[in-house]
């Protein structure tokens, strides 16, 4: 198995999982599991600096907890917007002088930006580069017989999965910038304590969906976390890329599925071309089983910027909240903090 490092972090190539790092709760910085960011070049931040540290971020998600746990402390230029498809993404001119022109960068990890690997390579010589995952278990992490040997970089989708990763973000910013570990810290018990209170409005209200009907199809495979996670039988008609093309074959088998388990709405992406889950409701039109689209999830990209499903406890609650109304379950139509506009077709 062969590693590389990517401004301290340890990284086994394409994947980005620090396997040896062991659980520890987000009580304060944790210099064990930081410990590497020192051995950058550019080391800790001058004390007498008090300008905002330059941070890029690649997608929504990850510039969302940044954002959270560096408050004011921090100015985020994130690379790719609303309905942008990472797994497609190659890094622009202009995205490659962004990150030069940061301080710090952070990004998912486990190949999600599998196209800009290079890039961090050759920008962590300079400067730190983290992959928030590091964190999570290897023992949390999927990998679906269909993905070819890959982990599947979707842990977003497990809400207390993904809350780890604040603590990768406050141990880097900690030993970055020490002179405000203090905020950093506090921001990251008060952000775990939000996400802790979504992930158990995600289980209450999905388990209010009737059994039999607790399938979950939608145009790829980005919801197995959520499915473990949740209590979803969880079917993408494409697979973890988005480049594929669903055949004729594997269109008939899930029209089948929905006719035979009388499943009552699959749902399209922000992120993804809707035409394979046309393809199913027509299919099933033509076994004279009515099938609808129960609305727009946020997969790969978060919602637009400055809506409330532009963060990530609006996007997972948005996906929550539609899911459970979709699929015949009980949840409020604004959600858990009451703030969801529902893009539904």
């Amino acid at each position: 198995m062969s590693f590389m490092r990517i401004g301290g972090a340890l990284t086994r190539v394409g994947f980005c999982i620090a396997i040896s790092l062991s659980f520890f709760g987000c009580t304060g910085c944790s210099p064990k599991s930081s410990k590497t960011i020192s051995q950058n070049k550019q080391g800790a931040r001058p004390s007498d600096r008090t300008d905002p540290i330059s941070v890029a971020c690649t997608v929504g998600m990850v510039a969302d907890l940044v954002r959270e746990v560096g408050g004011e402390q921090v100015v985020i230029k994130q690379l790719m917007g609303s309905g942008v498809d990472p797994h497609l993404y190659k890094a622009t001119r202009d995205d490659v002088q962004t990150l030069l022109a940061s301080e710090m960068i952070f990004y998912c990890g486990l190949l999600l930006e599998g196209k800009m690997t290079d890039t961090f390579v050759k920008v962590s010589r300079s400067k730190p580069v983290f992959a928030i995952t590091e964190l999570i278990d290897q023992t949390q992490l999927l990998e679906p017989e269909d993905f070819g040997g890959h982990v599947d970089p979707h842990v977003w989708m497990d809400v207390s999965a993904w809350s780890r990763c604040t603590e990768t973000i406050r141990d880097a910013l900690c030993e970055y910038d020490p002179k405000h570990s203090n905020l950093y810290t506090e921001r990251c018990q008060n952000y775990q304590k939000k996400l802790d209170a979504l992930h158990a409005y995600g289980k209450q209200i999905i388990a209010t969906i009737p059994a039999e009907s607790r399938v979950l199809i939608t145009s790829h495979d980005a919801f197995n976390y959520l499915g473990r996670a949740y209590g979803l039988d969880v079917i993408g008609v494409q697979g973890i890329s988005t480049e594929s093309e669903a055949g004729l074959q594997q269109i008939n088998a899930l029209v089948d599925l929905l006719v035979n388990k009388n499943v009552k709405a699959v749902f399209v992406e922000s992120s993804v071309s809707a035409k394979s889950i046309q393809s199913l409701v027509d299919g099933a039109k033509s076994r004279k089983h009515d099938v609808s689209i129960g609305g727009e999830l946020f997969s790969d990209a978060m919602g637009a910027t400055g809506t409330y499903e532009g963060t990530y406890v609006g996007m997972l609650d948005h996906n929550f909240t539609l899911i459970a109304r979709a699929l015949g379950g009980q949840a409020p139509e604004l959600g858990l903090n009451g703030q969801l506009s529902h893009r539904e077709r």
